[in-house]
């Protein structure tokens, strides 16, 4: 019996939202070594032709700020069976680093990122849509100790971008695409109903794939 595609599964929702906590929930509890775990934000285009001070004045939360073509690619080989040469992406320069990281596919492949369902090429390629719904006023808290903590940003720094770009970006293209959502998850990893739920689907379906 033929080997069925790899399951892919999209884990959106705004800046802070929880997405990454939804995501590490997912690979605890069906298994890292089932599941292939991409995130749109190691997909920035690379800025290392531009000054530093041009590069921190770009929109980053524009669909055009991200090499989507590139990941759909990707997606379609690991679909396939095929490893991948996945980006690095430095936060601190905007830039792309020299090395990559090589991905063998696996039955999941779980794609995580603020804009993958604003982009059709993407969301069509999805068996599993999962939006993160997280208030305003919280995201915006944790993304602010991320970017401090993490990217060595300032406090200054992080609310203009909040304010000129994030915010804008988020009302323009991000909480629209949560109508192309299967499933809605208020509070993210912590609402456990959902994530019981989610789990639950995903494992009959790899039950399925493999039985």
């Amino acid at each position: 019996m033929a080997q069925r595609a790899p399951m892919i599964i999209g884990v959106a929702g705004g800046t802070g939202s929880g997405k990454t906590t939804v995501s590490e929930q997912i690979l605890a509890r069906i298994g890292r070594e089932q599941i292939v775990f991409l995130q749109h934000d190691s997909y920035y285009c690379d800025n290392s032709h531009l000054p530093p001070a041009e590069r921190a004045q770009r929109n980053y939360d524009h669909p055009d700020s991200l090499d989507t073509p590139l990941l759909v690619d990707h997606l379609l080989r690991l679909r396939r069976g095929e490893a991948v040469a996945v980006p690095i992406y430095d936060f601190a320069t905007h830039s792309r680093r020299a090395e990559t990281r090589i991905v063998a596919s696996a039955p999941v492949i779980l794609v995580e990122g603020i804009l993958i369902f604003a982009e059709r090429s993407l969301r069509d390629l999805m068996d599993i849509r999962i939006f993160v719904d997280t208030d305003a006023d919280i995201r915006f808290i944790r993304r602010l100790r991320r970017d401090m903590a993490e990217r060595g940003r300032s406090l200054e720094s992080v609310v203009k971008q909040y304010l000129d770009t994030v915010r804008p970006m988020h009302l323009e293209f991000v909480e629209p695409s949560k109508r192309y959502a299967n499933v809605i998850v208020p509070e993210g990893g912590h609402n456990e109903v959902a994530m019981e739920m989610i789990i639950s689907r995903i494992q009959t379906l790899l039950n399925q794939a493999t039985g």
